[in-house]
């Protein structure tokens, strides 16, 4: 059982390890923001007589500064459980650390096999503490071969342009990547060797996929690297009639920055979490659009993707600590998330039937950035993937 400080008795405490500076940042505030919203709702729940509490800690959107967090908590506030998102050398840090210190860890944003394969996990040796939920590299590639076959006449060989960072690596994986469902679906990939992040030049890409005829292209760059990319392809003469870009291009052009013409600009990308989708929380009852609606009032800031999601972690993690045999014993809590099925703000969550251990993964629609009426760009649904929910908003547009 876990010690209390003092001054903490009677409490469970859920850490929260959140990008406050650096260069997540603005990631980091729809995890803020849904701590604000939720912690008067966490503390009227009281699981086995004890008020819920919940303590932050920025990560500074590093790895050592995750993992001074996650000691922080474990130390100074006794978390019962940690939750956490977004970060490619964040996320895996936060969930080692915890796997370390035996404290249940929950997360997201983060493709599941990067997140299990990536870490060491295997189909005998799954993780004892850490837990996720989140779309995979195979769901990705689903919904952007949906999106490319909506390309009426367009050569269906993909030109791919992937970063040498764990991005691009485990895109290209053979076996639990992107580019094996891709194939699985018909199409060639074109792939140049991968580029140093952040770019300077693209050319090579360029140069490649303009001889080749390349139609589309696929990515998981930055809004400054795609920038970069659109850029040097119009200087060339040549344009693609669709590019599907993934991580940074999920969100809005208030985030990504890439300067000049927003790089979301007809992108196609994952859609995950919108106000369309039919997603309630199981905590309050309030819906996709109506946090989309608040957060947008309150912050002055666009809707972005995370925000289900982030929500979603606290309706986990207040479910876990409800369901424990004992929420005062990290054990019992970590037990409690191996076998929750949760309908949430982010979909139904179910870790007794994921694809493999410690996993629950989040269905993908197909979403394009267009001119909006709000704001300057909005993520708009084309296709439905396999989410029951939101209807289509509107039909993609090719160049």
């Amino acid at each position: 059982m876990s010690q209390t400080p003092p001054g903490q008795q009677g409490t469970l405490t859920v850490g929260v390890v959140v990008a406050r500076s650096g260069r997540l940042a603005d990631l980091g505030e729809p995890l803020d923001f849904a701590m604000t919203t939720l912690e008067p709702e966490l503390a009227r729940l009281r699981p086995a007589g004890r008020r819920i509490r919940l303590a932050g800690r920025d990560s500074r959107s590093c790895a050592e500064g995750a993992r001074q967090a996650v000691d922080e908590l474990v130390r100074d506030e006794n978390a019962a459980i940690i939750v956490t998102l977004a970060g490619t050398q964040v996320l895996p840090a936060v969930a080692d650390a915890c796997e370390a210190a035996a404290v249940p860890c929950l997360s997201s944003t983060f493709p599941w096999q990067v997140y299990y394969y990536g870490r060491g996990a295997d189909d005998e040796h799954p993780f004892d503490w850490t837990y996720h939920f989140c779309w995979g590299l195979d769901d990705i590639a689903e919904v952007f071969a949906d999106l490319w076959e909506r390309v009426d006449g367009a050569r269906q060989t993909v030109g791919c342009l992937w970063n040498d960072g764990p991005q691009g690596t485990w895109s290209r994986h053979p076996e639990h990547g992107f580019a094996p469902a891709a194939r699985a679906r018909g199409h060639q990939l074109a792939e140049p060797a991968p580029y140093r992040e952040p770019a300077t030049r693209l050319d090579t890409h360029v140069k490649m996929f303009r001889d080749a005829g390349i139609d589309l292209v696929t990515s998981a760059a930055t809004g400054q690297d795609l920038a970069l990319f659109r850029t040097q392809a119009a200087e060339s003469g040549w344009r693609p009639r669709l590019i599907t870009c993934s991580r940074w291009l999920a969100y809005p052009p208030s985030v990504t920055r890439g300067g000049g013409q927003p790089a979301q600009a007809g992108v196609g990308t994952l859609a995950y979490w919108t106000p369309a989708h039919a997603y309630r929380s199981s905590l309050t009852g309030t819906t996709a659009a109506e946090l989309a609606e608040t957060y947008e009032q309150t912050t002055g800031r666009q809707w972005l993707q995370p925000l289900g999601l982030a929500y979603a972690l606290f309706e986990v993690a207040a479910h876990a600590l409800k369901t424990a045999d004992d929420p005062t014993d990290r054990g019992a809590v970590a037990a409690a998330l191996r076998r929750t099925r949760l309908r949430t703000m982010a979909g139904v969550l179910d870790w007794t039937t994921g694809p493999v251990p410690n996993v629950a993964t989040v269905a993908l629609a197909g979403g394009q950035w267009q001119p909006g009426t709000r704001h300057d760009y909005e993520l708009t649904i084309v296709t439905p993937g396999h989410v029951d929910g939101p209807a289509v908003t509107a039909d993609l547009v090719t160049a």
